[in-house]
């Protein structure tokens, strides 16, 4: 169930930031982070701040986590339409039990803002808004601003949450006509007692993040 509405983001972060001269504004935020099966992945927006309408467009847009998988699917097109640019990133499972979880998200973060430059050629940010991360790697690149609680207080970083989440939870529905047994387009992924109780009868699948301790647990219990 979607957590209690609260406020809308707003702009107030991005206006501070154009203010100083910057532009392009990207924000990004991670979906899938917690899950124990499927990809993590990053929603990558740059709003156009010189529309005055703006707030009036995206009047419906709060953090993902917030909001129905309608609300979600209805505001990801606005937010696709309105957007100058926006992009899709992900890594997987694999990569997350390789690299780590940050590393991992790090990796689907470069392949966002790549995604974003693809989409739109003539496309280039100048500041980067990320949600409670840090992306060390990029500072030489990109300036960049970290906002606690990004997705509830940024429109930008709020924009970004929605269309990853979007694009993730239709991927796990993807996944679960593959394989039905494991319930992914419920769960998406995430721990439920039905997705242990499938790991436990079923086994892990190659989408599953062994490295992770409770798919560990009921992989082990499934061998007892």
């Amino acid at each position: 169930m979607p957590k209690k509405k609260g406020p809308n983001p707003n702009l107030m972060y991005e206006r501070q930031i154009h203010h100083q001269g910057y532009r392009f504004i990207l924000g990004m935020d991670e979906v899938g982070r917690g899950a124990w099966a499927g990809p993590v992945t990053v929603g990558a927006v740059c709003l156009p701040l010189d529309r005055r309408d703006l707030n009036k467009i995206l009047t419906d847009v709060r953090d993902s986590k917030v909001m129905t998988p309608r609300q979600r699917e209805r505001t990801d097109e606005t937010i696709k339409e309105t957007a100058l640019a926006w992009g899709i990133g992900s890594a997987t499972n694999s990569e997350i039990d390789e690299h780590g979880i940050n590393p991992a998200t790090k990796l689907a973060m470069g392949r966002a803002l790549d995604d974003a430059i693809s989409r739109f050629p003539n496309f280039q940010p100048d500041c980067l808004f990320l949600d409670a991360m840090i992306w060390p790697e990029k500072a030489a690149e990109l300036p960049q601003i970290t906002i606690v609680d990004g997705d509830a207080r940024s429109l930008t970083i709020a924009a970004a949450s929605i269309i990853a989440k979007v694009w993730r939870d239709q991927h796990m529905r993807d996944l679960d006509t593959e394989l039905p047994q494991y319930r992914f387009g419920t769960h998406k992924g995430y721990g439920t007692g039905t997705h242990t109780w499938a790991i436990k009868t079923f086994g892990a699948t190659p989408l599953h993040r062994m490295s992770y301790a409770p798919v560990q647990k009921a992989e082990a219990s499934r061998n007892d």
